[in-house]
């Protein structure tokens, strides 16, 4: 049987007659008593006892007619469901997140929920390089990450890109509002991330490039460890601008520096040759857009 049958049936119930459910599916007849004489054949059961024009249903066929209520229903709701995912409308939003994040996410999320109420989501925080994995092996849809890495088999949507700060506790006296990588050699730092990834390589590979020897004391990967340490005086940092607004209250001193080739580029990406969901889709036009509004006015 298929579901084309069990409507024919649904309606042989529903109209009492075979000739009342021929018009109400605008079929002829014969064509159609064939079509239950093919289902009682199939089952092996007689689904309606035939007296003149009229019949009565049998028990397997009030069984059966059941389970057909149900199966086309069941029909109905994928076929809306399907349609959904495939206007975004439904499905999940599956997003890596670095661990440095985007100020706005929040609100974009709430934004995108707002328009998208069935979405559900799957929000997944790591390194840059991590992230690029998940989504190489398809573990997540899109990611948010910090350049540079090498992104040749993934699309990119540049967002923007943020300068760093040298953050020390407040009562360290004598700072300016902007500093070079020379001016910091001797502080104690305490980098943000973990030796070889993200935020610690790029600082690390900038003081390399003015040949400058850092005094690197030590890393912490939790960021709010790391700007109570600097509140306290134990050491200082570099962390990149976002860092600064989502941490705010800290009792710190925040010094730009100035050596352009220490800034973090933001991006959106996605596997190449994967199609994107039209969850996934919605969501990069919606993030865009905000972006460029954000960073747009900053401009």
């Amino acid at each position: 049987m298929d579901i084309r049958q069990l409507r024919y049936f649904i309606a042989i119930v529903e109209e009492g007659k075979i000739s009342a459910a021929a018009e109400r599916l605008h079929l002829s007849q014969p064509p159609l008593s064939q079509q239950l004489k093919t289902m009682e054949e199939e089952l092996g059961s007689k689904l309606i006892e035939r007296s003149g024009k009229s019949f009565e249903v049998t028990e397997a066929g009030k069984a059966l007619y059941k389970y057909a209520l149900q199966m086309t229903q069941l029909m109905e709701e994928a076929k809306i469901e399907v349609k959904e995912v495939g206007a975004g409308v439904n499905g999940k939003l599956t997003i890596g997140i670095n661990t440095f994040s985007v100020v706005g996410l929040p609100e974009i999320l709430q934004q995108f929920q707002q328009s998208y109420p069935k979405v559900t989501y799957k929000i997944q925080q790591n390194e840059s390089a991590l992230l690029c994995d998940l989504v190489r092996n398809r573990a997540v849809e899109l990611a948010i990450i910090r350049l540079p890495l090498e992104l040749s088999s993934f699309s990119v949507v540049h967002l923007h890109t943020e300068p760093f700060y040298f953050i020390a506790s407040k009562r360290q006296k004598g700072m300016d509002r902007e500093v070079a990588l020379a001016d910091i050699r001797q502080a104690p730092l305490l980098l943000p991330s973990t030796e070889g990834l993200g935020v610690h390589y790029s600082i690390v590979e900038a003081f390399s490039r003015y040949r400058i020897q850092p005094n690197i004391v030590g890393e912490c990967s939790d960021i709010a460890l790391l700007m109570d340490l600097v509140s306290a005086g134990f050491g200082a940092s570099i962390v990149p601008e976002t860092v600064l607004q989502r941490h705010q209250g800290y009792p710190i001193q925040a010094c730009k520096i100035t050596n352009p080739e220490l800034s973090a580029s933001v991006g959106l990406i996605w596997n190449k040759n994967h199609r994107l969901s039209k969850s996934a889709q919605n969501f990069v036009e919606l993030f865009r857009n905000r972006m460029e509004q954000e960073y747009g006015k900053r401009a």
